[in-house]
């Protein structure tokens, strides 16, 4: 019906342009306006949260119903989010609960495993980015190699020319440099492109030109 998509974009309208105009005007309702929708916030976000838990256990169900490849972990995932609830709504979540134990010696664990996994894809990928196969990447292999240098001791000791000539920076004071000039002109430069991609991307949602969050690109 026309209506299911008439109704969202004219929210969409509305919302953005007041929350456009409150920014931008320093009042005393202005700020009220926007408390008020905060607190609205945490209440969708908590309706918002049940629909979460419904999705994630439909989702597992349906990939134990169907026997889909690796299904015991979806029961595993499912008895252990049920199991860490129970004893959450039981025990509370103070120190020494079943709660607490099972998020510090297991949950904790597992994220800190799968993080260190990221050094071995970081090492890959920089690997593959500082092979010298052009004049930027022999660049960027140059930069990386004084940066690291300059962040150890080692860096430091080994600068032999500034003790000929004091006056000439260490690997540490070239790593500032390079920290601090061009690779904070191109992070700003980033950001400034970030910045206005957000600005038009929102600029689209709000004038009912984008409307791929309604579920169609129409």
């Amino acid at each position: 019906m026309l209506w299911k998509k008439q109704i969202p974009l004219a929210i969409t309208f509305i919302m953005g342009l007041l929350f456009g105009i409150q920014y931008f005007v320093p009042h005393r309702i202005s700020e009220n306006f926007f408390q008020g929708y905060l607190d609205w916030a945490v209440v969708i976000g908590i309706f918002a949260s049940v629909l979460a838990y419904i999705s994630f256990y439909r989702a597992h169900g349906m990939r134990i119903k169907k026997k889909a490849p690796a299904w015991p972990y979806s029961l595993i995932a499912i008895a252990m989010s049920l199991i860490m609830a129970l004893f959450g709504f039981i025990q509370g979540r103070e120190e020494g609960t079943v709660f607490m134990n099972m998020f510090t010696y297991v949950l904790v664990a597992i994220e800190g495993t799968m993080f260190s996994l990221l050094a071995f894809y970081i090492a890959s990928a920089a690997y593959r980015a500082f092979r010298a196969r052009s004049v930027q990447a022999t660049a960027l292999l140059l930069a990386a190699v004084i940066v690291m240098l300059g962040r150890v001791p080692l860096g430091e000791s080994i600068s032999f020319w500034h003790k000929i000539w004091p006056s000439l920076p260490t690997f540490t004071g070239i790593a500032n440099w390079i920290l601090t000039v061009p690779n904070m002109a191109a992070k700003r430069g980033m950001g400034l492109g970030i910045g206005l991609g957000i600005m038009m991307l929102s600029l689209k949602i709000v004038l009912g030109i984008e409307r791929s969050y309604m579920g169609s690109g129409d």
